[in-house]
């Protein structure tokens, strides 16, 4: 079945890739809400679409309010379900293309595009694999979903409202972050410390004293916490700006599990004077996955097998679906040395990637195919 399968990853390809150049014709960038196209017209296009091409594949859809839907494969006799979860929303496309961004276009043996890699690429990978075997007739304990989010870029909102109408997979992943397996995502909490004008010089003071004079450990705010999974914690993101009468110094604070948002904000409420005001803006707590091990050592096992790679489970400083979505882990697509290419023009993906991609979520699907509905999806 590995060998059919393999034979088949390479056929298909051709009809892959020309799913994809349509799903990237469509600017699924966050527009402006409307009745019935909650996060714009470009991200509902794009739902639309992903679900019209697998209807073309002979899936069955549901659209849960233009917001998230998805493709099934099995029929749904219990709740339990595998899913894997992508989304089909973009960041802004930005200056500095040398071709069309919304026109995925092939050039030295990579495909270029905004959402190749981040995250219609992908995800379609993941739903052309789930084709094939399903015209290979592989039979699952449990039906498989992919589903398409359209608000991964600006608030993870369509995971929410997809929780509120669907229960959470026994298992799954989504195609966002990086190879091999990601168990852990750390901790990202965004502050500002904040001065009146007038008090612009004390602001400039504390951030030479506890951030330009210091490395990026926190170590001078007294906030270097680190373990073993996450590491230590990183700052980064720094942005100075005037605002009403304000001055205001924004940054990043990635974290792991030996600390929480609040120990972090209370150790640098220490170190300031009483004319600087510090001010949270957003947190995403870490999360270390709670999916079954043996699900996660089966895939694991399957990216090593196909790849000839001899990886270890790794944490990220990102943060995916995975943050919300319980069972899930981020698994692939970029590979180690593959960095900053999702967000930035001439957004990228190596055909002999995205090939490989598609064998190794083929081969790791057609390991849930053998899984124990009872004996893993609950004991594992």
């Amino acid at each position: 079945m590995k060998e059919e399968i393999k034979r088949s990853v390479s056929a298909i390809q051709p009809k892959l890739l020309a799913a994809i150049k349509e799903l990237v014709a469509i600017e699924s960038v966050r527009g402006h809400s409307t009745p019935g196209a909650p996060f714009g017209e470009g991200p509902k296009q794009a739902l639309l679409k992903a679900l019209e091409l697998s209807e073309q594949l002979g899936f069955e859809t549901v659209n849960h309010d233009n917001i998230i839907g998805y493709a099934q494969y099995g029929e749904q006799k219990t709740s339990e379900y595998y899913g894997i979860f992508g989304h089909v929303d973009v960041v802004a496309a930005g200056e500095g293309w040398f071709s069309p961004p919304y026109e995925a276009t092939i050039r030295d043996h990579r495909l270029f595009g905004r959402g190749v890699l981040d995250n219609k690429g992908p995800i379609l990978a993941n739903l052309y694999s789930l084709y094939l075997l399903k015209e290979l007739k592989v039979q699952f304990p449990m039906p498989v979903r992919i589903v398409f989010g359209t608000n991964e870029e600006s608030g993870f909102a369509c995971v929410k409202h997809y929780l509120t109408k669907e229960k959470p997979p026994v298992f799954g992943w989504t195609p966002d972050c990086k190879w091999p397996v990601v168990y852990g995502e750390c901790g990202r909490l965004r502050v500002e410390v904040v001065a009146d004008e007038s008090k612009d010089e004390d602001l400039f003071n504390w951030i030479n004293a506890y951030c330009f004079s210091s490395i990026s450990n926190g170590k001078s705010l007294g906030i270097d916490f680190k373990d073993q999974d996450f590491g230590a914690v990183k700052i980064r993101g720094y942005q100075l700006k005037k605002e009403a009468g304000q001055v205001k110094f924004g940054f990043s604070i990635v974290y792991p599990q030996a600390c929480t948002s609040d120990e972090i904000v209370a150790q640098i409420q220490e170190t300031l004077t009483a004319s600087l005001q510090l001010k949270l803006l957003s947190n995403w707590d870490p999360v270390r996955s709670s999916a079954p091990s043996t699900y996660i050592d089966r895939i694991q096992d399957t990216f090593n097998q196909v790849t000839q790679l001899n990886l270890s489970p790794v944490t990220t400083t990102g943060g995916t679906y995975a943050k919300i979505i319980p069972n899930i882990v981020a698994y692939g697509p970029s590979y180690p040395g593959q960095k900053d290419i999702a967000h930035l023009p001439n957004e990228w993906i190596d055909l002999q990637d995205l090939e490989m991609n598609t064998l190794i979520y083929a081969q790791a699907l057609y390991q849930l195919s053998t899984a124990s509905n009872k004996g893993e999806s609950k004991n594992g």
